[in-house]
């Protein structure tokens, strides 16, 4: 389905859509919000645990994908914080598919080389799943390609106290000194968040038509691109993918600041 245009630096998906993106400036972090997955279900008049499903076997087609572009770290929004007021069989259907992805598609993850990495608090998952996550962290550790990062139990506002709460209880031990604190920078305060040693993600994918960050990665995202779509994420496609990398590369990224020659 794919090829590669004028040489080696763009590829396109040629079906009903001609979408071209640079393969020289691929970015380095995309993450997703992955929501829709309930609408999907509605529409469909199906139960909302299929919906989910549904949603697992486009991440399957986007880890792929992302992995053979060259994207080195894909963070998905899988379980936040807050959607534990959701029913209690939706959020067994969740903890359920966590572990059948992990069981069934660990294989070909290593085989990809993929690493698999997860940021909120795990150990307030259900057993199952922190076995799981904790064989495939092992299993995946000395592979060097895509990093795919599972945000499960996360929420930025706690990462953000956590991180805060952190640095008390190391000033408190003597780790760090009054200098420490008076120097602290962004650098040095992201040491402290679940993200430590991730780049920032280049930009944050929403699909399902809302547009706001539901509490993520709200320190990271200072200057993330964003990229919203009516599309909810079960029918999200690699079309989709490459429109908003596609959208991503048109944009100009200044970090607050100007173009050579460009008034304030």
């Amino acid at each position: 389905m794919w090829k590669f245009l004028n040489g080696s630096n763009k590829k396109n998906v040629d079906n009903s859509v001609n979408i071209e993106i640079d393969m020289n400036n691929i970015p380095v972090h995309i993450a997703v919000i992955m929501d829709g997955n309930g609408r999907w279900a509605k529409q469909r008049s199906l139960p909302r645990t299929l919906g989910h499903k549904a949603g697992v076997e486009t991440l399957k087609k986007i880890v792929r994908e992302c992995s053979d572009i060259g994207v080195k770290y894909l963070t998905v929004y899988a379980f936040s914080t807050e959607n534990w007021k959701r029913p209690k069989d939706e959020v067994s259907g969740l903890m359920k598919l966590l572990v059948e992805y992990l069981r069934n598609e660990l294989n070909e993850l290593n085989e990809n080389n993929v690493i698999i990495h997860t940021i909120g608090n795990i150990y307030k998952l259900p057993e199952p799943c922190i076995d799981i996550l904790n064989k495939s962290i092992e299993d995946t550790k000395d592979n060097t390609g895509l990093v795919l990062n599972l945000a499960l139990n996360y929420g930025g506002r706690y990462e953000i106290l956590r991180a805060v709460k952190n640095i008390l209880d190391d000033y408190k031990k003597g780790l760090i000194s009054d200098e420490d604190i008076e120097n602290l920078n962004d650098s040095r305060f992201s040491d402290y968040l679940y993200t430590k040693g991730i780049p920032d993600p280049d930009v944050i994918i929403r699909p399902s038509g809302e547009q706001r960050l539901s509490n993520f990665l709200l320190w990271q995202c200072a200057y993330s691109e964003f990229w919203y779509s009516n599309i909810n994420w079960p029918d999200f496609s690699i079309n989709d993918l490459h429109k908003a990398i596609r959208d991503y590369q048109n944009r100009d990224r200044r970090f607050g600041g100007v173009n050579n020659g460009e008034d304030k």
